[in-house]
C-alpha cells in the first residue's frame, strides 16, 4: 500500500531563489523536450532519451539524473494524454477539441512539480533537513517541518521519488511511503455508495456473495450536498463582484481566497468518505461504488 506524505520546506530567501531557478530550468527543458517529441513523434522514454539526453544537459545545464527525470516526465505526460485520447475523454475522432489538443505539444508551467530520487535528494530525519540538487549545485541544510506521525511514517516507510512543489510561494516535498499490505478478511455484505450532486453520497447496506451485486436494505444515509453547493454559489457571486471592481484591494482579496472553495470541497468529501469507511469497518462490510463504466454509451440525452 502506498501513501503520500506532504512536508513543508522552510528555505531561506537564498535557498528559495535556488529552488525557484531549479524548477524554472527543469520545466523549460521539459517544454523543449515535449516540443521536439511532438515534432519527431517520439514518445517512449528510452527512445526520447537517445534523441535529447545530451542536448538537455548542455542546453539547460542539468545534471545527468535531473535530465533523465525531465525526459521521463515528458514521456509520462504524453502517455497520459494518449490514454485520454484512447478512452474518448477528449472527444470522438475528428472532433474539434481532440484535433486541437493533438495538434500542439505539451507545455509545462514554470512552477510545475519535479520528481527527485535518492540520488538528487537525501533526508536527515534527526536534523529535519534535506539536501537537494539545484542548478547552482547541491544545496544542503534546507529545513522542513512535519507532524510527529508524518515523521514516523517517513522514517519507517519512505521509498522512491519525492516531488518538489511550489504552491502560493510555499515549498513542499511530497514523499511516497510504501507500507506493507494489511490482510483483509472477507466482508459480511457491502455498503453501496451512490455518488451525486444534490446528495454527494447516498449509502445503502446490501448483502451479497462478495461480488458487489447485492440487494439494498434501504437503511442507508444521505450525505447532502446542499451546504457545499451554497458555498460554491456564494464564492461564485463574490468572485463576480470582486472582478467587476478591478481595484487593487479587490485583486488582493481574490488572490487570498484562491483555492479556498476547493479546500472546503476537499475537506467535505474527506469527512464524508471517513464516515462511510468508519461505518463499513464497524459493521465488517465492504464498500461498493456505483459502476459508471460505459455510461457515455448508455445515456442518449445530450449534455445540458
Amino acid at each position: 500500500m502506498k501513501l503520500v506524505v506532504r512536508v513543508k520546506l522552510l528555505p531561506t530567501p537564498e535557498q528559495a531563489a535556488a529552488l525557484e531557478a531549479t524548477l524554472r530550468a527543469v520545466n523549460d527543458a521539459a517544454t523543449w523536450v515535449a516540443a521536439l517529441a511532438h515534432t519527431q513523434r517520439v514518445f517512449r522514454n528510452y527512445d526520447l532519451r537517445r534523441h535529447v539526453y545530451g542536448q538537455v544537459k548542455d542546453r539547460y545545464g542539468l545534471a545527468a539524473q535531473a535530465a533523465q527525470h525531465v525526459i521521463k516526465k515528458v514521456a509520462d505526460a504524453y502517455a497520459t494524454l494518449h490514454a485520454h485520447v484512447r478512452n474518448g475523454n477528449l472527444g470522438r475522432p475528428g472532433s474539434a477539441r481532440r484535433e486541437r489538443v493533438l495538434a500542439r505539444p505539451i507545455v509545462f508551467r514554470p512552477g510545475a512539480a519535479q520528481p527527485f530520487d535518492d540520488r538528487c535528494l537525501s533526508w536527515r530525519m534527526d536534523a529535519r533537513t534535506v539536501s537537494i540538487w539545484t542548478v547552482g549545485g547541491r544545496m544542503k541544510g534546507v529545513a522542513f517541518t512535519a507532524s510527529a506521525d508524518q515523521l514516523t511514517l517517513l522514517a519507517a516507510h519512505r521509498k522512491g521519488e519525492s516531488d518538489l512543489v511550489c504552491r502560493d510561494g510555499r515549498w513542499f516535498l511530497i514523499a511516497t511511503c510504501d507500507l506493507p499490505d494489511v490482510p483483509v478478511r472477507a466482508p459480511d455484505g457491502f455498503v453501496g455508495v451512490d455518488l451525486g450532486i444534490a446528495n454527494i453520497a447516498t449509502t445503502a447496506t446490501a448483502t451479497g456473495t462478495g461480488t458487489g451485486t447485492g440487494t439494498g436494505t434501504g437503511d442507508g444515509v444521505r450525505h447532502s450536498g446542499k451546504t457545499l453547493n451554497a458555498v460554491r454559489h456564494r464564492h461564485r457571486e463574490l468572485r463576480r463582484r470582486l472582478q467587476a471592481k478591478q481595484t487593487k484591494s479587490a485583486r488582493r482579496l481574490l488572490k487570498r481566497r484562491r483555492r479556498k472553495e476547493a479546500r472546503f470541497a476537499a475537506d467535505t468529501n474527506h469527512t464524508i468518505a471517513r464516515r462511510i469507511v468508519t461505518e463499513a469497518a464497524r459493521t465488517g462490510r465492504g464498500i461498493a461504488l456505483e459502476d459508471l463504466q460505459g455510461i457515455r454509451d448508455r445515456v442518449r440525452l445530450r449534455k445540458p
